[in-house]
This record gives C-alpha cells, sequence and structure tokens, in this order.
C-alpha cells in the first residue's frame, strides 16, 4: 500500500505522544542509568513499519497507535491515530477496520458501512451497553460509535472548535456558546455510573460528562501547572490518559509533569507517583520518576500499570505507591522492545498490551 507523502507528515504533527512535547527546542537528554527488565514481551499484531493493512500478527500495519480499550467481547480496540481509524485486534492478533477512513476529518455516520472521519484520534473506552467512545483528538470532540446501528456521532464538544467551557451537551452539536468545549481530548474512561471522563490534555484539565443529564464539568485543573489541592485549586500540565480503580479514585498520567495524579472521590488531587522531574528511578511515591507517562491502567488486583513514553519502559505502580520497571530497556535503546509507549491496557489473567506508538506495533507482556 503507498501512502501520500502529506498524510505521513500530517500525522506526525497530530502525534501527540508527548515526545514532540519533550523534543520541542530540538533537543533530547538522554536520561541516567538506563534500566533493563525482564518482563517476556511479544508482538500481538503489527508490522513494526508505518501502514494500514489488515490481517493477522505481522501482516498487520499501524501508523502511531495510541489509546486502548476492551470491546464487550474482549477483543481490543485501538485509536489508530496517524491513520485516523480505530482498528480492532483479536486477542488471536487479527486486525480489522471498526471505523474511519485514511484521511483526516469529522463526517459523522448513521448506520454500519457509513464512512465516518476522525482527526488523530487518541483514547477510546466502551460503555456498559458496548458503545464505543472516543477521544477525537484533532477535531476537539468526544465521538460516540453506537454499536446496533453503527452510527458515528458527536457525543460532545464541538468540531473544529476548542475551547475549555461547561455546559450540558446539547441535542445537537452547533458553533454556538451553549456547548460544551474541549482542547485536543487525550485520554478517556467510564466508571460504574456511567460518567465519562476526559483528560483534556491542551485544556490541562480532567472534565467529567454526566451519565444523568450530559452535563459537562471542570473535576480537575484550572491552569497549566503542577499544584496539589481540590478540584480546581489544583493544576496539570498535558493530562495523557485516566484509569478508575474499584474504588471510584481517578488515577492520571500527568504527562508533561512527569508524575501519576490522585483524584479521590472528594475531588482531592494529589501527588501519587513521580518527582516531577524527567527520569527513569525506581522507588515509592515521589522518590520514583517517569518521564512524559502517556498511558495508565489497572489490574484486578489494583496494580496501577504505566506506558512511560519517553522511557520507553512499562512501570509497575503497587496500591501502596510502590514503583518497579516490568518491561523495557531504558531510554538509551528505542526499540528493545518498545519505542515510546503511548498506552496500556490490562486485563484479567495478567497481560498488559501495549500500544508501541513509535514502533507501530500493539504488544504483550506476560
Amino acid at each position: 500500500m503507498k501512502f501520500n507523502k502529506n498524510i505521513i507528515i500530517a500525522s506526525l504533527v497530530l502525534f501527540s505522544g508527548v515526545f514532540l512535547e519533550a523534543c520541542k527546542d530540538n533537543k533530547v537528554t538522554p536520561l541516567p542509568n538506563p534500566v533493563t527488565t525482564t518482563g517476556t514481551v511479544t508482538t500481538l499484531a503489527g508490522s513494526g513499519a508505518f501502514g494500514a493493512s489488515n490481517g493477522t500478527g505481522t501482516a498487520a500495519s499501524f501508523n502511531y497507535p495510541n489509546g486502548l480499550a476492551f470491546d464487550a467481547s474482549g477483543n481490543i480496540l485501538v485509536a489508530d491515530k496517524g491513520n485516523n481509524q480505530i482498528r480492532k485486534v483479536t486477542t488471536a492478533g487479527v486486525v480489522s477496520l471498526v471505523s474511519g477512513t485514511l484521511l483526516s476529518g469529522s463526517a459523522n455516520a448513521t448506520k454500519i458501512g457509513d464512512a465516518a472521519s476522525y482527526n488523530g484520534p487518541t483514547g477510546v473506552a466502551v460503555d456498559a451497553l458496548g458503545n464505543i467512545l472516543i477521544a477525537d483528538f484533532g477535531n476537539h470532540t468526544i465521538r460516540k460509535i453506537t454499536t446496533t446501528t453503527g452510527a458515528v456521532t458527536v457525543f460532545a464538544g464541538v468540531s473544529g472548535n476548542s475551547g475549555n467551557n461547561n455546559a450540558v451537551i446539547p441535542a445537537t452539536a452547533t458553533a454556538g456558546a451553549i456547548n460544551p468545549r474541549f482542547n485536543n481530548p487525550a485520554g478517556l474512561a467510564i466508571d460504574l455510573a456511567g460518567n465519562v471522563y476526559v483528560a483534556d490534555y491542551g485544556n490541562n484539565l480532567i472534565r467529567k460528562i454526566s451519565a444523568v443529564d450530559g452535563t459537562v464539568s471542570t473535576v480537575a485543573g484550572k491552569s497549566l501547572g503542577n499544584v496539589d489541592g481540590v478540584g480546581t485549586a489544583a493544576s496539570l500540565n498535558g493530562p495523557r490518559a485516566i484509569a478508575i480503580d474499584a474504588a471510584g479514585n481517578l488515577f492520571v498520567a500527568d504527562a508533561n509533569n512527569h508524575t501519576i495524579r490522585k483524584i479521590d472521590l472528594t475531588g482531592n488531587v494529589t501527588t501519587f507517583a513521580g518527582s516531577g522531574k524527567a527520569g527513569n528511578a525506581d522507588g515509592s511515591g515521589k522518590a520514583a520518576s517517569f518521564n512524559h507517562p502517556s498511558g495508565i491502567t489497572i489490574d484486578a488486583n489494583g496494580n496501577l500499570f504505566v506506558a512511560d513514553a519517553g522511557n520507553n519502559l512499562v512501570r509497575k505502580i503497587t496500591s501502596a505507591g510502590v514503583v518497579t520497571s516490568v518491561a523495557g530497556s531504558g531510554y538509551s535503546t528505542l526499540a528493545t522492545p518498545f519505542n515510546g509507549p503511548s498506552a496500556v491496557l490490562a486485563d484479567n489473567a495478567g497481560n498488559v498490551y501495549v500500544a508501541n506508538t513509535l514502533g507501530n506495533l500493539i504488544q504483550v507482556i506476560k
């Protein structure tokens, strides 16, 4: 398959996977003490080269795969950002297209078979009914694929219009001020009550879409910063992903602060792990360090796993805040076995799936 050079360049520009932020001064400073770990990593799907081919295992290809989620049947959904598509990967490694065209756009669809389009989708989540929600990064919207009909709609936000205003989602999204707006939404999570949480990357906020009445509100954050506190008294810097534990606490991969933040049921924001400076040290709480953590998941035992993109590592955080490196070879080895991992997804069998974003692979740690 041949790819238009402009599409590839556009996908590079749209890749929010933290390396562009880290390298915005046109330099990368290697971190000390690269880490080598012993987790067994295998490739589930992807050739390692840019592409959009469906198929099984290494016969398939991706273009900057980002967010991951399980669908109702246990398949892995992938926000294939550079391809502007949502892809599906079975546990046997069979890759197929769910929705989206290779060209960026904001077209909706009314039924299965209609062609919808996205603009750099980065996060994906599935609700209790099996509907797929998508953080459509470049369109500043949350999109919804209704599984019963295949309809693709704007769930929240206004396509092409960024902002941070809160409001009730109207019946039809327009460019009017009554619509809630987002700024490069990057990650999604859904709680047991059906509320949707959004890592609003460009606004440095965590937002909530109420399952009761569709009201969009701000859970945490006010402006760029690294301050703990309650609700809007706290500040974040480029939140990329959210995970929710069994008690309903939110954990946020606060990428540009190099930390994992916790938001409890009262809205209190604390730094759960990470020193606030780029590094790759294991340890407890703030004694540990990360380098642009961009993905986060929670396993059945309450352990957090983090896609530590800038370190090319997958890290584990116990419920007590103890950080260890599970798999990867540290910053200096770009593809052994990870290259800019941006998302992780834990199943009930102890496997952790990884979106190896710059390596264009979906991998699994067993």
